[in-house]
């Protein structure tokens, strides 16, 4: 059978198949092929009962994170605060270029606009984020718990941004009936009230949203140095006009990308940014693969 991990816990895994949750092992091979299987992972499996199933096999992810653990994520919503703590552009832009480099689509959204005085920094990153294509949602907008619970319907969520940014205020927001479905898939997987956190995906508007904030601090241990500026979409549109078609954007004459920086049509603050992770991702320490 075909079905989707839904939770991993104390050596189970908590398959969802046509409407039932199996309760599952996995074989013994998978550690010596070190194969984890991840929340998320679509996998085949074998089971005779709800209760006593194996895991055979996991089929191939377009995508995985480490914090949290879940596989085939399709959209990143980060939250983001305009004030307590201040906003910064440089932290959003990390986050962003490592959601993009994980091929997921990311969200913006604005928390505890209602504490900013002035709304003149929202319209400046209203405008340089949606003139890029992001989609930005702002906390004090009219309908944005309907506008987000529209956008958890496309696909498996999880939920990242900056420490003290209100990720789990937002979440419980969101899902105001999270106690009672928990309660409800608590007694189908065998979770209690004090058991140690994991990471377990819940249904909401059609979708699946991780229960969990993600990763509240990157490093690109990955990216390489000619990968990152693919990460930024209008870098991107861009480069097709430079002159080398391995610019980086720094120091090559005819550069669409630094042209467009000069006339405003790139934001400045994503260009200092871009130079600034490029430095970062030269000093670091080269990593060395092990023969096997």
């Amino acid at each position: 059978m075909k079905g989707q991990i839904q939770k991993a816990l104390s050596g189970f895994y908590y398959i969802y198949s046509e409407g039932k949750i199996y309760q599952t092992r996995a074989r013994g091979n998978f550690r010596n092929r070190n194969i984890t299987p991840l929340v998320g992972d679509y996998v085949i499996f074998e089971s005779e009962n709800l209760k006593e199933g194996y895991l055979l096999e996991v089929l191939p992810r377009k995508n995985k994170l480490l914090r949290p653990p879940v596989a085939n994520v399709d959209q990143g919503i980060i939250v983001v605060s305009l004030t307590e703590p201040e906003f910064s552009y440089f932290l959003l832009d990390r986050f962003l270029v490592s959601i993009e480099y994980e091929n997921i689509e990311p969200i913006i959204y604005l928390s505890k606009a209602d504490l900013l005085k002035e709304s003149s920094l929202i319209n400046e990153i209203v405008t340089t984020y949606k003139n890029i294509g992001y989609t930005v949602i702002i906390s004090t907008d009219e309908n944005v718990m309907i506008d987000l619970q529209g956008l958890l319907s496309k696909g498996l969520t999880v939920f990242t941004g900056q420490s003290g940014a209100g990720k789990s205020t937002l979440l419980n927001r969101l899902m105001p009936q999270l106690e009672l479905e928990t309660a409800e898939i608590s007694d189908a997987l065998g979770r209690g009230r004090h058991t140690t956190r994991h990471v377990e995906l819940l249904t909401v508007e059609n979708g699946l949203v991780a229960d969990t904030p993600g990763f509240s601090a990157i490093n690109f241990s990955e990216i390489t140095k000619r990968e990152l500026s693919k990460q930024f979409p209008e870098f991107v549109q861009a480069s097709k006009y430079c002159r080398f078609r391995e610019c980086l954007h720094l120091d090559e004459p005819d550069c669409e990308v630094k042209r467009q920086v000069a006339t405003g049509d790139i934001a400045q603050s994503r260009y200092d940014n871009y130079t600034r992770f490029l430095e970062e991702i030269k000093k670091r320490k080269p990593k060395y693969k092990k023969k096997r």
